[in-house]
This record gives structure tokens, sequence and C-alpha cells, in this order.
């Protein structure tokens, strides 16, 4: 169900109390995990953070007018969602695994597509396994895993065919930083130096 918000507080206020009480909730716990190189906005009629085209020109393959999406947060008509990019690209990876056996140790079913998180209310989602999720997909190692992956379909960093000497070359050219060696969320230096903002 996608809004016509143009900013993600208008679209928070668009929303029915208990909805807007719960997506805060998650939005909050995104907000403090997240590095600061990803941008939030309204995008697909829903909040999202991307990466803007300043750090990835060739923006989403798919559509290149857009940035490359990265999260988003949504509030359909029969329950609310969490879109995570990063766990549907590495959806075979240790990435997804560790996300799935997380949930499930804190005892909350996981009602969960290929990269989405549905839920009904706040006491379904285990907050504590989102930020850690958000924590481990750095801007770098995100953009890093998504242009690996075009390489390995045989196409560049901007969607298109390449030939197999540069698809090789392009699949082995920016592999992700491992999560072990991601850095800390950079928001909070950012608050200190007075440069972040809130839409």
């Amino acid at each position: 169900m996608q809004s016509k918000a143009k900013t993600v507080r208008e679209y928070l206020a668009s929303l029915p109390s208990d909805r807007r009480e719960t997506l805060e909730a998650v939005l909050t716990v995104i907000r403090q995990n997240l590095d600061a190189g990803y941008e939030e906005h309204m995008q697909y009629g829903m909040i999202g953070w991307s990466v803007p085209h300043r750090l990835f020109p060739p923006g989403y393959h798919c559509d290149p007018r857009q940035p490359l999406g990265f999260a988003g947060l949504a509030s359909q008509k029969q329950h609310m969602s969490l879109y995570l990019m990063g766990i549907y690209f590495d959806s075979k990876d240790d990435l997804s695994t560790w996300f799935r056996t997380a949930w499930a140790k804190t005892g909350k079913r996981l009602d969960m597509g290929k990269c989405c998180v549905r839920f009904r209310k706040l006491d379904d989602v285990a907050l504590d396994v989102v930020g850690e999720a958000v924590r481990r997909m750095p801007v770098d190692a995100y953009v890093g895993r998504y242009v690996q992956l075009l390489a390995e379909s045989g196409r560049g960093p901007d969607g298109k065919k390449l030939g197999t000497g540069k698809a090789k070359a392009a699949a082995t050219a920016r592999k992700p930083a491992p999560a072990a060696k991601a850095k800390a969320p950079a928001r909070k230096a950012a608050k200190k130096a007075g440069k972040t903002t809130r839409k």
C-alpha cells in the first residue's frame, strides 16, 4: 500500500496511533544502527533508506534514476513490513542464516519472505536483531555485495551485460568488507559534529 506522503514525518502522521508508535520504535532502532552513508527518505511510497547517487552513481540497475535501495519500512493493509535488501542479496549466505537464527533465539515468530519481515504489533519484532542486522551492512559492504552479484550474473554495476572476461574481473573487483570488520555506525560521530538532520 503505497503512500503519497512526501516526507517521513508526513507518512508517520498519516497512520493510526498504534501503527505510528510501532513504526516509530522500529525506525528509532534503524536510525541508531545505520551507517551514516545511507540516506533516509520516502521511496516507493514507504520510508526508505538508500545509497545516494553521490556514493554509487549507477543507482538501482532496474531503474538508474532511483538510488540503490537498502531498507524500507511500511504500513500495509493487513500488517507492517520491514524490508532488508542486504538479507535478500545474501539469501543463501551467512547474513541470512545469522538473521534467522538470531531471531529464533528471541522466541519470537519470524514471518518473513525473501527480505520482507511482516509484523502486526511491536511485540512481534526482535528489535535487537533488526539493529544488529542493519549494523552488519555498512554502505561499502552493501554496495560491494550488490556489484559482486551483478557481476556474477554477467552484468556491470550499471546492470548492463558484460563480456565474459569483464564479468569475471568485475566480480572480484569490489568484494564486501567482512562483517567482523564493519565499522561502527558513523551516525554518532555525525551527531557530535552537528551534521545529522531529520526529515
